[in-house]
């Protein structure tokens, strides 16, 4: 905001934006350090940390071992069962992979997209860091707008959670792919990724979604708004595309116009989901206008059963 008389910043709006700024930091951290201590550790741990395996010997089969431990080779050549032994890994690391796109900042329920993007990535990084997991992020639009590399500690959080709340993009677009291959490129070593966006992306990801979850352990978290899945009747209105700018009329009072949106939501989501699990991936929906921790514990029980 600017002093009309001076043409210069105003000091005193610009602490006062400073401040409210902070004041929302601050409701961020206390809120997902809460819900990560009370709700997410334990089954963050559950859920990811048998993941985090490495091998280190085959060992003769003992009664009350899981037989899916059995290495079939080495029963096969020595004539009787063994199975593999493995440790679990003291440090894994967590990548989160956020869309900062326009599109991102649109609500018309609780919150905007990006807000919910901000308190989830904040539980995931605050749940990673009480197991002593790394974490760093990737913001993507239709490029790579930042890397923060992976690190530890509550200063570091404080610092993702700051920067996604309050991140700035250059670029309005989306482009998916382009984010996977640039973490494809800096994570050499496996991690837990989230790609967390609204996956309203005209270009393809398909190529390199399937190799990042072959690499990684992948999960997507899709946030929507509610009126994104339906038309509400208003009448004659005028819309527009977050990111490409375009401008059109839409008759919302028609009730085919809103069947066939509807319809064409309900596809794409269903393609999305299809395509994480054809690829080996995770992909967990979330509405604004829903309890996200719901839908969070549920994958990490999910998870859980399948270990």
């Amino acid at each position: 905001m600017q002093d009309k008389k001076s043409n210069k910043v105003n000091p005193g709006n610009q602490e006062k934006e400073e401040g409210e700024k902070r004041k929302a930091i601050r409701r961020i951290e206390i809120k997902t350090r809460k819900l990560s201590n009370q709700v997410f550790s334990g089954s963050y741990h559950s859920a990811f940390k048998g993941r985090g395996m490495s091998f280190s010997e085959v060992r003769e089969y003992q009664y009350g071992d899981d037989i899916r431990a059995i290495d079939w080779n080495v029963t096969a050549r020595l004539k009787t069962p063994f199975v593999k032994v493995f440790e679990e890994e003291r440090e894994l690391t967590v990548m989160l992979l956020i869309d900062v796109s326009s599109s991102s900042f649109f609500g018309t329920q609780t919150e905007f997209k990006n807000k919910i993007l901000a308190e989830i990535g904040g539980v995931l990084s605050f749940s990673a860091i009480t197991n002593n997991d790394k974490v760093g992020v990737i913001f993507f639009s239709d490029t790579v707008e930042k890397f923060i590399p992976p690190k530890k500690g509550k200063s570091h959080i404080m610092r993702i959670i700051s920067e996604i709340y309050d991140f700035h993009p250059k670029h309005v677009g989306t482009n998916i792919a382009e984010a996977l291959k640039y973490f494809n490129n800096v994570m050499k070593k496996k991690s837990i990724a989230f790609v967390m966006s609204d996956f309203m992306c005209a270009s393809s990801y398909k190529d390199a979604l399937n190799i990042a979850s072959k690499r990684h352990d992948l999960v997507g978290i899709k946030v929507f708004d509610k009126h994104e899945t339906e038309l509400p009747d208003i009448g004659l209105a005028r819309m527009v595309d977050a990111e490409s700018k375009k401008e059109i009329w839409v008759n919302t009072s028609s009730k085919e116009v809103r069947t066939n949106y509807a319809k064409w939501f309900a596809e794409h989501s269903k393609a999305t989901k299809e395509l994480f699990g054809k690829c080996g991936a995770e992909l967990v929906s979330i509405n604004t206008s829903e309890n996200y921790v719901i839908a969070l514990m549920n994958m990490f029980k999910k998870r859980e059963s399948k270990r």
